[in-house]
């Protein structure tokens, strides 16, 4: 038995010499590792051969003599194990078998890949919130590395856009509802989704993809019809106008009536469904006095109002489909038409049109020149009438009225200002006005092609400010100049008027409308309402003198809005006066009761001496008495006096 203990590894040795053997069966490889040298060493007998057997996992090994190459760059997505298997033969027959195992380890080596670059989704306005819009499995992406996980981000292109949209979680992209949607303020919105194979972005390797979702938001039937314009509106409530109107009794109007704030209008509360809105009367019809276009919803009269009386309408709008409905209120008065005049509020309009225009070119505005002349009168009585008003020109070929819009009529080939008279009718109670347009043709600019605003600028800022200084200091020399000139040939007279400031001259505000401008005369320069009251005369007023001869030389002329009594600065005084002072004398000024007649002027003096002497010794009740002795008819010196002002 002890002799066998002794034999065994010496028949072990001898068996091991006649098969073939290798030193280890298992290996580890990482992926992407490229063969630099043997796998492992075979161990044949002599007289034996080793091949490859038919179990080898293909092209992956190669035998060199008796060495085990590994043929291939090892792919973990490929193949997790490759097998070499081994047969040594003596002649053609296999003595031996072996298998040799290479494990393929993985490395993070393939980034994540997104089935799709760009994903557009319909969500319904009215999904529920919390809701899942997008599952998980349309949004995952695709890593070959099979061990990895996966971390994805959503990140907002639309700004504000993530407030609406979440990813469940870190590890799972289905997108989530979180708010209610609005279509009116998102129609759609824009994310960019990132995946990384890494939790860390710093981490190596790593690798990332993204993808674009579009989320178009689809229109839901969630509001009824709005009455426009809204008083208050939100992105899901409006509350209704309500239309108002005043109609002539005794009238019926042929258009549609003019309403306030605006015509009955309605469009779908949902805009992205946009439904057609049909009109009907609800309430307020069952006279018949009023109809309402089931498409527009105008109303129309169909016969005239005999007497005042308050209408009011229900009016509905309801969607084409049927599905919803809203009700607003119209109130149109009938009143009656005393025949009051149109008005226009200003009484001379200014525009402007370029040189060399064509007929038909529309003449803008002079104050805003971006936008058209509009001229527009209105009835003081019926404010809402002014589809009643039509306007025409009556004095000028070259222009034509079109609604309020002023139009060329003519080719306008010379340049400057014309005037034109504009004449409102009102249909209904026919009554008229006129106002004054005054329109500048002018030469249109013109800017040089192939030019620059820098190529034009021929002198540098510094040089313009030195001549602006240049010519400041001139202009200064020449005042004080004039100052001495002045001062030399007028010193003496300037004293008197030191005592009183001359009154201001009068201006046309155009904004201003009187109440009687609708009688005034049309005229292409329009004076504004100056009239104003004075004492009636005791007897009617004499004719006006003769021109007076002209001043003496040296003689400095008097101010046409001031005359001077007395010879001292108190005797500065405006002419436009119903005070009787007791200087001697006085002027006044009286105006016909139409404003748009001849003006009626007086001047009343006496001489020199006479006013001298009242104006150093008389009361105010002597003034007046000579005054009136004065209308009364007493005597005069036929010859004006030096000191006489006429008008």
């Amino acid at each position: 038995m002890g002799s066998w203990v002794l034999l065994l590894p010496l028949l072990t040795a001898v068996a091991q010499a006649q098969v073939c053997s290798v030193d280890n069966t298992f290996f580890e490889v990482q992926e992407n590792t490229e063969p630099s040298g043997p796998l492992v060493d075979i161990n044949v007998p002599e007289g034996q051969r080793v091949t490859l057997g038919p179990s080898s996992t293909p092209f992956a090994f190669r035998i060199e003599g008796t060495q085990l190459f590994l043929n291939v760059t090892p792919d973990y997505e490929e193949n997790t194990i490759l097998q070499a298997h081994l047969e040594c033969r003596r002649g053609d027959t296999v003595v031996t078998q072996l298998r040799v195992f290479v494990s393929v380890l993985d490395v993070n080596d393939n980034p994540p890949v997104f089935p799709f670059e760009v994903k557009v989704e319909r969500v319904p306005e009215d999904t529920k919130v919390h809701t899942t819009v997008i599952p998980e499995k349309d949004l995952e992406a695709q890593d070959r590395d099979k061990d990895n996980i996966l971390f994805y981000t959503l990140q907002e292109v639309t700004p504000g856009a993530k407030s609406f949209f979440s990813l469940v979680g870190a590890n799972r992209p289905a997108l989530r509802l979180d708010r209610p949607l609005d279509f009116d303020k998102w129609p759609h919105m824009t994310f960019q989704l990132l995946v990384r194979d890494t939790r860390e972005e710093n981490e190596v390797p790593s690798h990332t993809d993204n993808a674009t979702l579009v989320l178009e938001v689809q229109p839901a039937d969630l509001r009824p019809p709005w009455f426009l314009p809204c008083i208050y509106s939100d992105n899901y409530v409006c509350v209704h106008a309500e239309y108002r109107g005043a109609i002539p009794t005794g009238h019926k109007l042929l258009g549609p009536l003019i309403l306030q704030p605006g015509p009955v209008y309605a469009v779908d509360g949902d805009r992205g469904i946009n439904q057609r809105i049909i009109y009907s009367f609800l309430a307020g019809h069952e006279e018949g006095n009023f109809v309402i276009n089931a498409d527009s919803g105008n109303l129309t009269m169909t016969r005239s109002v005999p007497s005042p009386k308050t209408f009011v309408f229900l009016v509905k709008g309801e969607q084409a489909d049927h599905a919803r409905y809203s009700v607003t209120k119209v109130t149109v008065e009938a009143r009656n038409a005393s025949g009051s005049l149109p008005r226009f509020p200003l009484s001379l309009y200014r525009g402007t049109v370029a040189l060399g225009s064509g007929v038909g070119v529309a003449v803008k505005d002079a104050a805003v020149p971006s936008q058209l002349l509009r001229i527009r009168a209105q009835d003081p009585e019926f404010p809402d009438l002014n589809s009643a008003i039509t306007y025409k020109i009556t004095n000028n070929s070259n222009f034509r009225m079109n609604g309020e819009a002023v139009l060329t009529a003519a080719p306008l080939a010379l340049a400057g200002v014309f005037y034109a008279e504009v004449q409102a009718n009102n249909t209904v109670t026919s009554g008229t006005a006129s106002t004054v347009v005054e329109i500048q043709v002018l030469e249109q600019e013109t800017t040089p092609t192939g030019g620059s605003h820098a190529e034009d600028q021929r002198f540098s800022q510094a040089e313009m400010g030195a001549l602006g200084g240049v010519l400041g200091g001139l202009l200064l020399l020449a005042l004080l100049a004039l100052l001495i000139l002045i001062h030399k040939h007028y010193g003496p007279q300037l004293p008197c008027c030191s005592g009183k400031a001359l009154e201001p001259s009068g201006f046309d505000n155009k904004a201003f409308v009187p109440d009687n401008e609708a009688n005034w005369a049309p005229a292409p320069s329009p004076a504004p309402d100056c009239t104003l009251p004075a004492d009636p005369p005791a007897s009617p007023l004499p004719a006006p003198p003769t021109p007076p001869s002209p001043p003496r030389p040296g003689r400095v002329p008097e101010s046409p809005a001031a005359a001077r009594d007395g010879g001292g600065p108190e005797g500065v005084r405006s002419i436009l006066t119903k005070e009787r002072r007791p200087e001697g004398g006085y002027k006044a000024v009286w105006f016909g009761e139409d404003i748009g007649a001849e003006a009626d002027v007086v001047v009343l003096n006496t001489p020199a001496s006479d006013a001298d002497g009242a104006g150093d010794s008389g009361s105010e009740g002597s003034g007046d008495e000579d005054a009136d002795a004065d209308l009364g008819g007493g005597p005069h010196d036929d010859a004006p006096s030096a000191d006489s002002t006429f008008m």
